[in-house]
């Protein structure tokens, strides 16, 4: 495993042991609209370091060192960081369109980040399994439709907005450095535009 992808892994176990066992540190650095309008912009960043609980820790971190090393592979440790954290702060600034006027709105999570790894790594690699009989795209796709109903059900802390703006930003960022793939890997690339139209079409419709 790469020494980059280890890196985050271990500062995401490290920032939500903390917030776990501290509820001040924990409400600090969280996603809170309020916070963030006042001008404590640092929460865009922070809040990706910190979870619910062990479980979404769990499943975040899990999903990333799945799908981590197909986009170093093709890419390399500088694009993969930019892709993370570049989907990490289009995430949150999808939240935080989403969610401008409700100034008590929080939610914590790499989910913005790590979505836009799944996006990265389906794109750069579309015949990509799980464990050899998952087709990557499969997973990627029921990560968005959980992030729709979480968004709708909202009864957790859970960033799922920041899902679907990581894909977002993981999508156009692996894009801009391989144009290529629009033209060698169409389907792929429609078909991962699809998800997003879709939360686009549902928003619009007052349906979340």
């Amino acid at each position: 495993m790469n020494f980059v992808v280890i890196a985050i892994i271990i500062a995401n176990v490290l920032a939500s042991y903390k917030a776990f066992n501290d509820s001040y540190f924990f409400r600090k650095y969280e996603f809170h609209v309020g916070s963030i309008r006042s001008g404590e912009q640092i929460r865009m960043f922070t809040s990706g370091f910190l979870h619910v609980d062990m479980q979404h820790l769990f499943f975040n971190m899990f999903t990333l060192f799945i799908f981590a090393p197909h986009v170093v592979g093709n890419l390399n440790n500088a694009l993969f960081l930019f892709v993370y954290f570049g989907s990490l702060v289009t995430g949150n600034l999808l939240t935080l369109y989403f969610h401008k006027d409700d100034y008590y709105y929080r939610a914590v999570g790499a989910s913005g980040a790590v979505t836009g790894i799944i996006y990265s790594a389906i794109l750069l690699e579309p015949n990509l399994y799980m464990y050899g009989i998952i087709p990557g795209y499969i997973f990627g796709f029921a990560y968005l439709l959980f992030s729709i109903y979480g968004m709708k059900a909202k009864n957790d802390n859970i960033g799922h907005v920041a899902h679907f703006g990581g894909a977002i930003g993981g999508y156009l960022i692996t894009l801009s450095k391989k144009p290529e793939l629009i033209q060698n890997e169409t389907i792929t690339v429609v078909a991962l535009l699809i998800p997003i139209v879709v939360l686009f079409f549902l928003q619009r419709a007052n349906k979340l």
